[in-house]
């Protein structure tokens, strides 16, 4: 392998700094599937070889990490429709949600576009959170004061009034604090949708107490209505903590929501979960993420196609049938599909999202398991979760804290 690095680095003369950390990215992945014994020694210095000596690298505009044909899990008439390998941070691309109302869940960070938050650095993109009083201060963080997100330029105008999310009052209520965390969530609704491909993601998750990364999907144009009607997909769900009874960062889930109406989500019918091999856990080092959707089927798969996380075979039974078989609903209510194939609603266009969300209170991390500071019913949830910060600040070591990106690749299916 140090050879292969060497001569890299002797292409200067012929290569921009830009190609050449597209090949250096490459040659690790490649290193790390033959590590993880998903490519053999011959075709691993055979892809190598062709990375430093063919076409790739005698034209600037295909760099060696933007390359899918060698791809293991991509068939060869399979097309790339998006990609961003992060080589820059594209903000016509990702635009930053902005708002405190806490991802419809309460949770406990507001979501700004800050690069304290959200940055591009060596071709990975970071998330990660950061405390509020560090820009507003303590006395404002307990109040009273009230703390907007209005704002008044085109790019940083709330995103969403849920929830109270365009303005937060503190020191109201018994002693309510605004939100004490602020991170970033970036999505791809006003640049990129797509229905039906394979899309793979090279990611890192961060490790932290009630840290709660995501790479999801929500409907572009809500065809069949409000959440959950037109549906959401969680394609890469987990919770940072370690050694946590109900899953940490030693698992992750995948979960497709659909519904009629709110609170009618029978999501535990479409869900599934893999657990890290014993001694490890998804923030030790990146995996690869993949996600394959047609007409037939939905499946999605840890660093190799065929180890399949979740699968839903949509030619057996509708969503519909899905929930009445369960009891969810009865014949006589709202279908909100009704005249639509088997797999509406996950028959449209969805769009990319991006985030790392903190605490919150509509159960995904449950009362009283993990020395939780604070409980679900409880309306000062945030200050008892700040106020416990010297028992889970400890476990957010820096950018070990932050999901990382390599790259995110969508394909049409060949």
């Amino acid at each position: 392998m140090a050879i292969v690095l060497v001569v890299v680095f002797t292409l200067n003369g012929a290569l921009c700094k830009q190609q050449q950390n597209s090949i250096k990215k490459r040659l690790i992945e490649l290193k790390e599937l033959f590590e993880q014994n998903l490519l053999s020694e011959q075709v691993y210095t055979g892809l190598q070889k062709e990375l430093l000596h063919n076409q790739w690298n005698r034209h600037p505009q295909q760099s060696a990490s933007h390359s899918h044909s060698k791809d293991p899990t991509i068939r060869s008439k399979d097309t790339i429709i998006f990609q961003d390998e992060f080589d820059t941070f594209d903000m016509a691309t990702w635009k930053h949600e902005l708002t405190f109302n806490g991802g419809d869940n309460w949770e406990f960070q507001q979501y700004v576009n800050n690069r304290t938050n959200s940055y591009v650095r060596n071709g990975t993109l970071f998330i990660v959170p950061s405390f509020q009083n560090d820009v507003i201060g303590d006395t404002n963080l307990y109040g009273p004061y009230t703390a907007s997100a209005w704002g008044s330029e085109p790019a940083d105008l709330c995103t969403s009034n849920e929830d109270y999310g365009c303005e937060r009052l503190s020191g109201v209520d018994g002693g309510v604090i605004i939100n004490p965390i602020r991170s970033a969530r970036l999505r791809t609704v006003e640049s990129f949708s797509f229905k039906h491909g394979r899309l793979e993601a090279r990611l890192k998750l961060p490790r932290g107490d009630w840290l709660w990364p995501t790479l999801w999907m929500k409907p572009t144009y809500q065809m069949y209505g409000s959440w959950p009607a037109s549906g959401e997909i969680d394609l890469v769900e987990a919770r940072g903590n370690a050694n946590y009874a109900p899953g940490g960062i030693d698992k992750m889930y995948t979960t497709m929501h659909f519904g009629n109406y709110y609170p009618n989500d029978p999501f535990e019918l479409a869900e599934a979960n893999v657990t890290a091999p014993s001694g490890e856990d998804f923030a030790s080092k990146f995996h690869l993420y993949g996600m394959y959707w047609d007409n037939n089927t939905f499946y999605t798969y840890l660093d190799k196609d065929t180890n399949k996380i979740f699968q839903i075979d949509f030619t057996k039974k509708s969503f519909w049938q899905r929930g009445l078989d369960a009891g969810i609903w009865t014949k006589d209510m709202y279908n909100p599909w009704v005249g639509r194939g088997n797999d509406a609603p996950f028959d449209q266009e969805f769009y990319l999202i991006l985030n790392v969300a903190v605490g919150g209170t509509t159960g995904w991390f449950p009362d009283g398991v993990g020395n939780k500071p604070w409980t679900n019913a409880d309306k000062l949830a945030e200050r008892k979760f700040w106020e416990a910060k010297s028992q889970w600040f400890p476990t957010w070591k820096g950018e070990d804290a932050a999901l990382q990106v390599d790259w995110i690749r969508v394909y049409k299916i060949g």
